[in-house]
């Protein structure tokens, strides 16, 4: 069997409440907004993998894993993105991490999908998705950009299968990889 596979920092309940308060104020818009439960830091998204080489992506992530320290994230910014002109998600972006940049490079190492190097690594949470054909039929298009400061501890990393129906997703934890 083959599922949607990815690999995620996955946010404490309390720092997922939080967002969930914070995006009140807005969910009156044309956006589809996230799950509380489903809110993540994405850090790749793998493909359709069969369950052979699901063991194969955990080991590779496990591996990289051992070799980093607990981190924390800031985040700053919740906001319209790519741009406020042409919006298809509403984000929670974070500031360039050291740290995940190099975990995100280890674990691409380890699953040798590895290119080169980035200059920097800047988390985003996905917040919702803007729903495109109600959004430009809007006569006064919504602002959203706000200051947003947060702090997430990052003590694992996550390989996810997903499951789309409807208009849902479903996110399972495949297995949760601990920092040292």
């Amino acid at each position: 069997m083959k599922r949607k596979i990815f690999i995620n920092i996955n946010l404490p309940d309390r720092t997922k409440k939080r967002l969930s308060r914070a995006i009140e104020r807005w969910v009156d818009l044309p956006v589809k907004w996230v799950r509380e439960e489903n809110l993540h830091v994405s850090l790749f998204f793998l493909g359709f993998v069969d369950d052979d080489s699901t063991y194969e992506v955990c080991e590779a992530v496990t591996r990289a894993a051992q070799t980093e320290e607990i981190f924390d994230i800031e985040f700053d910014t919740i906001k319209l993105s790519p741009s406020a002109e042409d919006p298809r998600v509403v984000v929670v972006t974070g500031k360039p991490n050291e740290n995940l940049r190099n975990l995100a490079e280890k674990i691409e190492k380890e699953l040798g999908i590895f290119t080169s190097a980035k200059k920097e690594f800047r988390p985003n949470i996905t917040l919702g998705k803007v729903r495109k054909n109600i959004w430009q039929d809007l006569s006064e298009k919504p602002v959203i950009n706000k200051e947003f400061p947060l702090l997430a501890t990052v003590e694992s990393v996550d390989v996810m299968a997903s499951n789309f129906e409807g208009d849902d997703a479903e996110f399972v934890i495949v297995e949760s990889c601990q920092l040292v």
